[in-house]
């Protein structure tokens, strides 16, 4: 059963009086119009509700609870379509979940859509939308998309906090890596605590392994936090700044935090990433030394990548080298790494195996538009 991300592939179609639908024998209302899903996109209407397929029916409701959820009929397609299709939301759920493990983004993307707009109620459909629109930023950041990744973070930000205001533990627990990933390390904090307090009068036996791992590591994060004064204002007000390209004003804040916190690695690495953005890529690299000095700051593939970039950019090359190996240790599928080791490549004249790395790159993600470009002029 299809499902489209446009409405301009359906129309709608009036149903003789009388008319029963599938072997559920749907009794249909003659005067609500049901959506027909295209058999092709610029297919001819088919006016003849004898000549129409049941999945034609059906994937038009989809179509419809995905992309017009707000409908005024959107509550009788879902009362036909769960009477028809009773395993209906199962077969979604697996097939939404098959979708983005396999990080087939778009078609992911339409089945969590029409899943929610089936069963707007169901929490557990919304907590998973939340996890989804979190990954699919993470992959548009990852080919440098940030403007995509940002409206996904929202959307991802949102369906967290639907699922925060029901108290869903596992909710506040992805929230606060959320907010770690952002740098508002006060709202990480704080969801890693509520996640705690929730959990508090839970026992070992009753949580499972996994369970107890969840609690131990949000503890683990409340401490890095804490200990590493993360929620310091100076240091989100830095952050906050050099994201939105005012990088002087973000480094005088940084620069304050660190005078405080001399032995912070993400105090260094927000530096050094303000100085790479303004082109200071030789004070850049030093920064990003100093990150991996610090405790926590050798071991994180995003610092040294960005430590690999300013040495290319200094002339460092056989650094480099070293330093993207050592990020690949961390990140083994990480895009950007492969990237960057694809340009070291052919900037030391191997272009067979700058060639082999754009080549990985998009055995994992097809729809990297740079890599393929790359790809493409070194093969030719």
């Amino acid at each position: 059963m299809s499902i489209t991300n446009s409405l301009d592939s359906i129309y709608f179609i009036k149903v003789p009086e009388g008319t029963s639908f599938s072997k559920a024998a749907f009794k249909i209302d003659p005067n609500i119009e049901l959506p027909v899903q295209k058999k092709e996109k610029d297919a001819s209407i088919e006016e003849d509700f004898s000549k129409l397929s049941e999945e034609q029916i059906l994937s038009g409701i989809l179509t419809v609870l995905a992309y017009d959820s707000g409908n005024e009929n959107a509550q009788y397609y879902r009362d036909m379509i769960t009477q028809c299709r009773p395993n209906i939301k199962t077969e979604l759920c697996e097939a939404a979940v098959l979708k983005t493990k396999n990080e087939d983004w778009d078609i992911a993307e339409e089945i969590w859509l029409a899943l929610k707009g089936l069963d707007p109620k169901d929490m557990a459909i919304t907590f998973n939308m939340a996890l989804f629109f979190d990954q699919k930023a993470d992959s548009f950041r990852s080919m440098e998309l940030h403007d995509d990744a940002d409206a996904y973070d929202e959307l991802a930000l949102s369906n967290y906090k639907a699922c925060i205001e029901e108290d869903m533990p596992d909710a506040y627990f992805n929230a606060g890596f959320f907010y770690l990933k952002k740098n508002n390390f006060s709202e990480a904090k704080s969801c890693f605590e509520t996640y705690l307090a929730i959990l508090s009068d839970e026992k070992d036996e009753t949580l499972g392994e996994n369970g107890i791992y969840k609690k131990e590591r949000a503890q683990e994060m409340i401490d890095v936090i804490s200990n590493r004064h993360l929620e310091d204002e100076k240091f989100h007000r830095a952050y906050q700044l050099i994201s939105s390209g005012q990088e002087e004003k973000g480094l005088e804040e940084i620069r304050k935090f660190i005078r405080d916190n001399p032995y912070v690695w993400n105090a260094w690495f927000l530096l050094g990433w303000a100085l790479r953005r303004m082109g200071r890529f030789e004070d850049a690299k030093q920064a990003f030394l100093k990150a991996q000095e610090c405790d926590g700051g050798d071991e994180n593939s995003d610092s040294l990548n960005e430590l690999a970039i300013c040495q290319m950019e200094t002339g460092d090359l056989d650094a480099a080298k070293k330093t993207l190996v050592k990020a690949l240790g961390y990140n083994s599928e990480n895009l950007k790494i492969l990237s960057n080791l694809g340009y070291l490549s052919e900037k030391t004249g191997d272009l067979e195996e700058a060639r082999k790395y754009f080549e990985l790159v998009l055995d994992l993600d097809p729809n990297d538009k740079i890599a393929k470009q790359e790809y493409d002029r070194l093969s030719n």
